[in-house]
């Protein structure tokens, strides 16, 4: 039996997303997190499973910093975030699985909520368990959608028109 990637069953439809792809590149997807790290939190994967920036294609790993820069704006400029984290996931049960960066919105008031930034913060967030709510995650994509479609002059990764 071969085992199934929910990162890739998002990204085909196998799977529901809330709020929907938000981006795409030639070689990689921006999607909301499904996870409960809060409204506003973007995923960047390659659309081919990978389970390490070590198997990055060429074209892929050229698309990727601008790509990165671009999402982290998104996500600065549309959450009024105070700093925006930018991180490599890609293990489950101890296991490699489909590579992905998670950019999340960061704020000094977490703090009345949690009892560190950075690491500390998403451990405690995924602890907490408190799934962001779908309603707002569609509204913010659709605002993320916005972000992309009115910055297209600008030098970062096109969308793939065939995605």
């Amino acid at each position: 039996m071969t085992e199934r990637c929910l990162a890739c069953d998002l990204t085909t439809g196998d799977r529901p997303l809330p709020g929907g792809r938000v981006y795409a590149t030639d070689a990689w997807v921006v999607e909301h997190c499904i996870g409960p790290l809060g409204v506003g939190t973007l995923l960047v994967k390659p659309f081919r499973h990978c389970t390490g920036v070590a198997h990055l294609t060429a074209p892929e790993a050229e698309e990727l910093g601008p790509l990165l820069r671009a999402v982290s704006a998104c996500v600065s400029e549309l959450n009024q975030a105070e700093q925006v984290y930018v991180c490599l996931w890609s293990h489950a049960d101890w296991k490699p699985g489909h590579v992905h960066f998670l950019v999340q919105p960061a704020w000094r008031h977490q703090a009345a909520s949690f009892t560190a930034p950075g690491p500390t913060l998403q451990s405690e967030m995924f602890f907490a368990n408190r799934p962001p709510d779908p309603e707002e995650v569609g509204a913010f994509c659709e605002r993320a959608r916005a972000f992309f479609a009115s910055r297209r002059h600008e030098r970062w990764p096109g969308r793939s028109e065939d995605r």
